[in-house]
C-alpha cells in the first residue's frame, strides 16, 4: 500500500511539470506586460506634466485617450495572466490532494486547466491587441 502511494505521488509530481513550464510562461508574460504598463504610465506623465505643449490639443487629448485604452487593456491582460496561474496553481494542487486522498479528481483537473489555457489565450490576445494599438499610434507619429 505505500508503495503504490509514493509511486501515486511520483506520477503526480511527473504530470506537474508541464503546467510547471505553463506557470513560467505566465511569469514572463505577466513581466512583458508590466513593463509595457511602466511606459504607458511614464508617457501619461509625461503629457501631462508638460505646462506648453508644442503639440495641438486635440492631439494631446488623442493621445491620452490612447494611452488610458492601453492601460486599460494592459491591465485585463495581466489579469487574465495572473488567473491563469492561479489555475495552473489550483490544477497541481488538486492532482495532488486527489493522489494524496485516493480520489478520482481526473475531471477537476481537465476542466481547470481548460480555464487556465483559456486565461492565458485571452491574455495573449490582450497582449497582441495592446500591442497592436501602439503600432497603429505610433505609425500615425511618423506620417505617411
Amino acid at each position: 500500500m505505500e508503495t503504490n502511494n509514493i509511486q501515486s505521488i511520483s506520477h503526480v509530481i511527473q504530470l506537474s511539470v508541464a503546467p510547471v513550464f505553463l506557470l513560467t510562461a505566465v511569469a514572463t508574460m505577466i513581466n512583458a506586460m508590466n513593463t509595457r504598463l511602466g511606459r504607458i504610465v511614464d508617457r501619461l506623465r509625461y503629457l501631462k506634466s508638460l505646462p506648453n505643449l508644442d503639440m495641438p490639443l486635440h492631439d494631446v487629448e488623442k493621445e491620452l485617450f490612447l494611452l488610458a485604452r492601453r492601460i486599460r487593456i494592459t491591465y485585463f491582460g495581466m489579469l487574465f495572466s495572473v488567473l491563469s496561474g492561479l489555475f495552473v496553481c489550483l490544477d497541481i494542487a488538486t492532482a495532488f490532494v486527489g493522489a494524496l486522498l485516493v480520489v478520482d479528481f481526473t475531471k477537476s483537473v481537465a476542466v481547470v486547466f481548460i480555464f487556465a489555457i483559456i486565461s492565458m489565450i485571452v491574455a495573449l490576445g490582450m497582449f497582441l491587441r495592446e500591442i497592436s494599438i501602439a503600432v497603429v499610434e505610433s505609425e500615425s507619429d511618423i506620417g505617411p
